[in-house]
This record gives structure tokens, C-alpha cells and sequence, in this order.
């Protein structure tokens, strides 16, 4: 029996996407990823209804069974924080309201761990997902992280942070 998941690596100006489906016995398969990009022009709101619309698409097209997504870390630099955090919420309202699922939380060291390196940055985590998924190319872009989320909550991994 397949099962699909959504990994997002959320944000307010772009959001990494990614469809992963995992059979018994199989090998997973990447069916699609992308990103929505809001633009900085918009107010907020606007910004965050955009968001809401796309998810919602996202989840009305591949209907997945679950969806990780990375739990926003901000260190002392938090300009970014308040948008995120916002995104953050309309992704979990919309995956609930439209799907009745209730995201799997992940802390972005822990989703790096298992895929080998806590400390990987986006080409090191690019090549692994590469790997993987005997991919030719991948861009070096949000969905790389949001692939690396999708699979490591396919995995099974679980952060206790709801």
C-alpha cells in the first residue's frame, strides 16, 4: 500500500515543497517538488492568503497521507521570525482544515541527522538527496530541504515539539 507525504520547509517568502510516496518493500519515490514565493511587495496578509491558497492546491492535487515540516529555529537574529512563524501557522490551519492531518515537527538538525550530517548545508544535502533518489540534477533551492524533511518523516523520525 503507498502512502505519499508532504515535507515543507516553510517561510514566509519562499516555502519548499515536495511529494514523496513510499510503497512496502519499495524504494521511495520523489513524485514532484517545488516552491511558492510570495512577493515582498504584498502587506503580510496578503502574503499569508497566498500561502493558504497554494497549500491548499498542493493538498487538493496529491491528496498526501501526511505532511512533516520543519519547526522554525531562530537563533538572535530573529528579523525573519514573526512572518515565518505566521506562514508556520497557516500551513498547520491548512493542512488540518483540508486534509485532517496533523504535521510530524521537525527540528532541522534532526531531519540534517538522519540523512547522515546535522550540519549539512544545501549542496551537501542536494547531494545526498541525489543519491537517494538517483536523481540527475536538483536545484539548490528550498525544495532540496523539503525533500530532506518529506523523507526523514517518512522514515519515521519524530520530534516531541507540538
Amino acid at each position: 500500500m503507498a502512502r505519499s507525504w508532504l515535507g515543507i520547509d516553510p517561510g514566509l517568502a519562499i516555502i519548499g515543497w515536495a511529494i514523496l510516496e513510499e510503497a512496502d518493500y519499495e524504494k521511495p519515490s520523489l513524485i514532484d517538488y517545488g516552491t511558492i514565493e510570495t512577493s515582498k511587495k504584498l502587506a503580510t496578509p496578503q502574503r499569508l492568503l497566498e500561502i493558504e491558497r497554494d497549500i491548499a492546491e498542493l493538498l487538493g492535487e496529491f491528496q498526501p497521507d501526511n505532511v512533516a515540516i520543519e519547526m522554525p529555529f531562530f537563533g538572535r537574529t530573529i528579523k525573519a521570525a514573526g512572518g515565518v512563524l505566521q506562514a508556520f501557522g497557516v500551513i498547520n490551519l491548512v493542512c488540518y482544515r483540508d486534509r485532517n492531518i496533523v504535521p510530524v515537527y521537525l527540528h532541522q538538525s534532526s531531519w540534517k541527522c538522519h540523512l547522515g550530517n546535522g550540519r549539512a548545508n544545501k549542496n551537501e544535502v542536494a547531494e545526498i538527496i541525489q543519491n537517494l533518489f538517483d536523481l540527475e540534477t536538483l536545484p539548490i533551492d528550498d525544495t532540496v530541504d523539503a525533500i530532506g524533511i518529506g523523507y526523514a518523516g517518512m522514515c519515521g523520525l519524530r520530534n516531541d515539539i507540538a
